[in-house]
């Protein structure tokens, strides 16, 4: 195994510094967005709900016509040496479809795909102990939201807007419906019923989402997959965002306007402690 360096990333079969990675500017990553991303949480050096990731980038290789490269022990193995024992960091891996020969929106499926791989500290708590603003915006993006794409500049643009107005997040709205958050799931409290958009190519699978549907189940909590209208988000007694590097944040205001009491809800309180609990046994 090479030695630990913050500033090492994989790129297609060898480990060099950060500074040191370099792609053809015809790779067609960077010349359409052609590729898909994953990015998979690591506590103290352990890679969180793997499998559940690995599965969802099967699934997005296969929407754009890729195959999965590697199998889980190869992945592990290109892992490991980015991955620090003493800290909470993630992986962020991309696969295009590769370099073609020339500028063409076709592609052949005899393309060598690009793989990169990198690793970053989490902050975990900036949501706390107030709980984080979010505002409702118009979804712009495309239709294709089930697939882990690198073509985010839809979403970049929302959650742009939303860090402009001193927000942590965009909540997207389509047709009077909730969908997600422009880098994040969806969870809504009304009336002790813990609420979240039913999964279709709307809204992105979220892994940690997914975590927190087990974890609610687990435990009986009264739980719905079910739409939820801009009425209901508006009047929800609590609203959380879910999202792998940000595990599960408390919105307390929402356009301008106080959540339930304005403070971190009991039913957040308790999925949260239940989420770090899985955390250390995962």
């Amino acid at each position: 195994m090479m030695p630990l360096d913050q500033s090492l990333v994989y790129l297609n079969g060898h480990y060099q510094p950060l500074c040191d990675a370099k792609i053809s500017v015809l790779d067609r990553g960077f010349l359409f967005g052609d590729g898909v991303y994953e990015v998979i949480p690591s506590y103290q050096g352990r890679l969180f709900s793997l499998d559940d990731h690995l599965n969802r980038l099967k699934r997005s290789l296969e929407s754009i016509r890729m195959i999965q490269p590697h199998s889980k022990q190869q992945w592990l193995e290109i892992f490991q040496p980015l991955l620090d024992p003493n800290k909470n960091q993630y992986i962020y891996l991309q696969i295009t479809r590769g370099v073609t020969p020339k500028r063409d929106h076709g592609f052949s499926n005899d393309l060598v795909p690009t793989i990169f791989a990198m690793s970053a500290e989490m902050a975990l708590t900036e949501h706390l102990p107030c709980g984080s603003k979010a505002l409702t915006i118009e979804d712009t993006r495309w239709n294709l939201c089930h697939v882990k794409a690198t073509t985010l500049l839809a979403n970049i643009l929302l959650r742009q807007e939303a860090l402009d107005q001193q927000c942590a997040e965009a909540i997207l709205i389509k047709n009077d419906l909730v969908l997600e958050g422009a880098a994040s799931n969806i969870f809504v409290v009304k009336n002790g019923v813990i609420l979240t958009p039913p999964q279709n190519s709307n809204i992105l699978p979220g892994i940690t989402r997914k975590v927190i549907i087990e974890l609610i189940q687990h435990q009986n909590i009264p739980f719905q997959e079910t739409a939820i209208t801009t009425e209901t988000l508006q009047q929800a007694d609590e609203i959380w965002l879910s999202s792998s590097t940000r595990e599960i944040i408390p919105v307390t205001e929402l356009d301008s306007l106080l959540v339930g009491t304005g403070t971190i809800g009991p039913l957040w309180h308790t999925i949260n402690s239940l989420f770090q609990e899985k955390k250390k046994h995962d």
